[in-house]
């Protein structure tokens, strides 16, 4: 009857893995708040290192290259210099993450050369599924796909 919370929980290793994580953690940083916009990319932010990831020295040229799943979703060019340079990235502007943490890519539906207004967001792995145009590929006023040949991207290769 008279039990409190503290009675039944020790919070002593909660508050203590929390400290250590916002203390000493690789993927625990300072805001960066010189201005709203500094402070917008900081914390769209993507690491591959810290806990259960990459390390610096052990990460070869093939993890720190762009990779066609990377298309829409993370920045090929925003990255640092240095030991750092492909482990630390930016997501792509209208890149977003879903509810199991995937990164997603907005993309507009073509139905019958018809470009509609409908978006939907796909992972790299539902990508795979669906054959994807570029975004500057010429269309009418009433936005309907005009060449009779259009450069997309089906199973990360491109074709026309």
């Amino acid at each position: 009857e008279g039990l409190m919370p503290q009675d039944l929980i020790n919070a002593k290793p909660v508050a203590a893995a929390v400290k250590e994580f916002f203390g000493s953690s690789q993927l625990s940083q300072f805001m960066d708040q010189n201005n709203p916009l500094s402070e917008i990319t900081h914390k769209r932010r993507v690491s591959a290192l810290g806990p259960g990831g990459l390390t610096r020295e052990r990460a070869g040229f093939e993890v720190r290259d762009v990779h066609p799943t990377h298309y829409g979703r993370v920045c090929p060019i925003e990255t640092p210099e240095g030991p750092n340079i492909g482990l630390i990235n930016s997501l792509a502007a209208y890149a977003r993450t879903n509810q199991y943490g995937f990164l997603e890519s907005p993309y507009r539906v073509v139905k019958d050369a018809l470009v509609t207004d409908e978006i939907v967001f796909l992972s790299a792995i539902e990508e795979a599924d669906h054959v994807i145009a570029q975004a500057s590929a010429t269309m009418n006023d009433k936005k309907v796909l005009i060449d009779e040949l259009v450069a997309v991207r089906h199973l990360n290769e491109f074709t026309v």
